[in-house]
């Protein structure tokens, strides 16, 4: 049997029980890595199961060699042994993002998730609040501090009580999403809300590519004068069997790239502004494998 290791894998879950193997895709560009390993699995003799959001939007890809989705409980620890999910789907229903897509705009609520420091819903702030003190109580009941927030929260419903109530056990960044120009008068509001945090504890989310360049340098520019650090993603098609970002108005892949690179490294854009960058000054590059995306 595989066992999980400690932190996120990068993208591609294995493990067997009994005579079945089981396949969690995290991302399309990881499809052939698990067709190979699906492969693998049925020469030794398995039963090849194969779900995640990799596959949902390509679920035939791998139809001739597993038996394509159903639901396997928790499957995310296999991803990361420390991470866990309270609820699924998001109201936002934002177009570039497969979570409405695949789990639905209206929330279903996991009670009976297992406390863990790494908490991956998808939108916690847009949770009705009861269910938010449930999940804070039974971090606080079991002595489990919360580390990472990791999908974050929703701008348009994060207020002055969401901040105090996850406050309560937040040990981590607060994490939030600007993903166009129609966001910023609410990233503006939260940034104001968290004036007195460190600026390392403020992680905002700028997806760039899905807008003009200038525009989505605005919105990076933005968070850094409102004390926050940036996070940039370069937009990519959800059906991506590369991973690479996907150009769109006025943007190409390499300026993606540098952007991503120059946004995401507190040590490059506190140092240099953007048109005096230059990537051939060598830096130390990191593979963020939440994200799929060199920083």
């Amino acid at each position: 049997m595989v066992t999980a290791k400690p932190g996120w894998i990068g993208g591609l879950a294995e493990w067997t029980e009994g005579d079945t193997a089981y396949l969690s895709v995290a991302f399309t560009w990881k499809l052939n890595d698990a067709y190979q390993r699906a492969v693998y699995y049925r020469a030794l003799g398995y039963k090849v199961r194969a779900g995640g959001p990799g596959i949902f939007t390509r679920k035939h890809f791998l139809a001739d060699v597993a038996e394509i989705g159903g639901d396997v409980p928790d499957a995310v620890s296999r991803h990361n042994p420390a991470a866990t999910i309270a609820s699924r789907g998001c109201p936002v229903g934002c177009w570039f993002c497969i979570v409405p897509k695949m789990e639905g705009k209206e929330f279903t609520l996991l009670p009976e998730f297992p406390v863990r420091p790494i908490l991956c819903d998808n939108n916690l702030s847009g949770l009705p609040a009861d269910y938010q003190n449930f999940i804070i109580e039974r971090y606080l009941g079991e002595g489990v501090p919360l580390l990472d927030a990791n999908s974050g929260f929703e701008p348009r419903t994060f207020d002055e009580d969401c901040f105090v109530r996850w406050s309560r056990i937040n040990k981590g960044p607060w994490r939030f999403a600007y993903d166009d120009h129609h966001e910023r008068c609410y990233v503006e509001r939260v940034m104001r809300m968290l004036r007195d945090v460190s600026p390392r504890r403020k992680r905002v989310y700028v997806l760039i590519g899905n807008e003009p360049v200038a525009a989505c340098m605005e919105r990076i520019k933005e968070v850094i004068a409102w004390g926050g650090e940036p996070h940039v993603q370069p937009y990519m098609k959800l059906n991506a069997l590369e991973r690479t970002p996907f150009p769109r108005f006025d943007w190409n892949k390499q300026l993606l790239r540098d952007v991503a690179r120059w946004a995401n490294s507190p040590q490059i854009w506190r140092k240099t502004s953007f048109d005096r960058y230059r990537r051939s000054v060598k830096t130390a590059e990191r593979y963020d494998e939440q994200q799929g995306l060199f920083l």
